[in-house]
């Protein structure tokens, strides 16, 4: 097995220190991939070719992993108005990190 020294961490868009997969585009954006190495996100956010990885990468000795746990819906909110997204769109990309349920507050 292949062993690397490096220090620090590397989170990715849909993993739990990082849930939200759109991250993604600002990834793609910030870097011009498509044009740079052909790689492509889908519509939800999947890259193809499939066996590519992304991520943020911090080299900080002291940075350590940590995850996100259940959000309110006013951090729903809030977020979703940061991000520029609708409500269910939001609910819809950060539904494992749901701290109540959707159908009754959209309901409310």
């Amino acid at each position: 097995m292949i062993k690397e020294q490096y220090r620090g961490i590397r989170p990715a868009p849909g993993y739990p220190a990082c849930p939200d997969h759109t991250e993604k585009q600002k990834l793609w954006q910030l870097l011009d991939v498509d044009s740079s190495i052909g790689l492509k996100l889908t519509e939800s956010y999947a890259m193809f070719p499939t066996a590519a990885v992304s991520g943020f990468y911090f080299a900080h000795p002291d940075a350590r992993y940590f995850s996100v746990g259940k959000i309110g819906r006013d951090q729903l909110e809030s977020y979703a108005e940061r991000k520029g997204l609708s409500i269910v769109e939001a609910e819809r990309w950060l539904a494992a990190n749901l701290g109540y349920d959707p159908d009754e507050a959209n309901a409310a």
